[in-house]
């Protein structure tokens, strides 16, 4: 214990792991949070730009106001209240262009993104080609019925163009049929920015300050020129290699604590808890994943903790192979993005199966319909997605301990 104490006190003083924990804190909480509430997102239009630095500062007011108005529509997504939002959102449209302010700020309280992506999707025959505006501008709501039924035949229709037929369609069909029906509503702008980037995201950043933190580990030891010393240590080569290893899987631990801690902490100011249990095909029609957002919410933060954790589980193993620190920065940045690079442009069967490696994968499968298929068994990719990383991660730490000791000895 003491030597994992002292090695976990030479890593936590190091100024590169303090500038990294503060950049870290500040594009992920203030930047990614904060800003995104109360500006960049949710604040409402000032109409002088398309860039999201013409919002007004006032994003915290705005989603209290969007949940409150979103309540107004009795907490249920039926064709009565899918024709009530659209013909409130024309409402208020065709006020605000008359310059109403009032009618123009309950406009942008409306979830009317996310309207239009269920009409566009479910009612194509209803499109305009000759309009060039977005479909709840203008579409007749009293044409907006059969929502469910519709939603059914699109679901069996994007699976048929997919190829996933047969097992496989049965195998998605029976987690569509979990799905709730008629999907509870309130407001689910914040709720897709939340599931849709700020927490999707929070792996992919995790990844890049993690190598910067952890590649140094072992190989840091080469250009202080230490190795003789450690060969000498009462402890031994393989207890400091451990100790440096459970350390390293310590800070990945503490550095997501810290920050989904955060994330949490701003989620509860500006969105708090508020349609938790609204499905998440409200956000994505065509998901098949009998999920709430918070279940949905619970396993992002799952996947970007048993990611790190697993990334940081190779980038110790690349740090303990190359004596190098700036190589072992490198190929651990290489190891996560390098497949995200490259991912587009190999077969579909290639690109799930990069998908496996710790952190290059995506938490928004859960919205997907993606599928591995093993000993004849399908498998929804999420399930994996969580799992397979982990042994991965895991299997390179004993390897870790060999490699270093073989270099050591040299």
């Amino acid at each position: 214990m003491d030597l994992i104490r002292l090695e976990h006190k030479k890593l936590w003083r190091k100024t590169s792991v303090k500038i990294s924990v503060l950049l870290f804190f500040i594009y992920t909480v203030v930047i990614g949070n904060i800003l995104v509430y109360q500006w960049f997102t949710f604040g409402s239009s000032n109409h002088d730009s398309y860039s999201p630095f013409g919002n007004n500062f006032d994003g915290y007011s705005m989603i209290k106001e969007s949940q409150e108005y979103s309540r107004t529509f009795g907490g249920t997504l039926t064709d009565e209240t899918l024709q009530k939002m659209v013909s409130d959102y024309q409402t208020n449209h065709q006020a605000a262009k008359a310059g109403d302010e009032a009618a123009d700020r309950k406009e942008d309280q409306t979830d009317w993104q996310i309207i239009d992506h269920w009409i566009s999707g479910l009612y194509p025959e209803l499109k305009d080609a000759d309009r060039y505006q977005i479909m709840i501008s203008y579409v007749a709501p009293e044409k907006l019925t059969g929502f469910y039924d519709r939603r059914t035949q699109a679901i069996e229709d994007f699976l048929a163009a997919g190829g996933q037929t047969g097992a496989e369609r049965e195998y998605l069909m029976q987690l569509e049929e979990k799905v709730k029906k008629p999907f509870s509503y309130e407001y689910v702008e914040g709720w897709s920015t939340l599931l849709g980037s700020t927490v999707a995201e929070l792996g992919t950043v995790l990844a890049l300050f993690l190598a910067i933190i952890l590649s140094p580990m072992f190989s840091g030891e080469w250009r202080d020129n230490t190795s003789p010393l450690l060969l000498t240590t009462k402890n031994g080569w393989k207890e400091i290699a451990r100790a440096k290893i459970i350390v390293g899987l310590l800070f990945s631990v503490e550095l997501f604590v810290l920050f989904a801690g955060s994330m949490l902490f701003c989620q509860s100011i500006y969105l708090g808890w508020t349609g938790w249990n609204m499905p998440i095909q409200t956000i994505k029609l065509l998901s098949i994943a009998p999920m709430n957002m918070l279940q949905a919410e619970l396993y992002e933060y799952a996947f970007a903790f048993l990611g790190s954790i697993s990334f940081a589980g190779v980038v110790l193993l690349i740090s303990a192979a190359v004596k190098n620190n700036v190589f072992a920065l490198l190929f651990s940045l290489a190891a996560v993005y390098g497949p995200m690079m490259i991912v587009q442009y190999l077969p579909f069967s290639l690109q799930k199966a990069l998908d496996l490696l710790p952190l290059v994968g995506s938490s928004t499968d859960i919205f997907r319909t993606n599928t591995f298929c093993i000993f004849g068994k399908y498998i929804w990719s999420p399930y994996l997605l969580i799992t397979v990383p982990v042994l991965v991660g895991m299997l390179c730490l004993p390897f870790t301990v060999r490699k270093w000791a073989k270099k050591l000895k040299k």
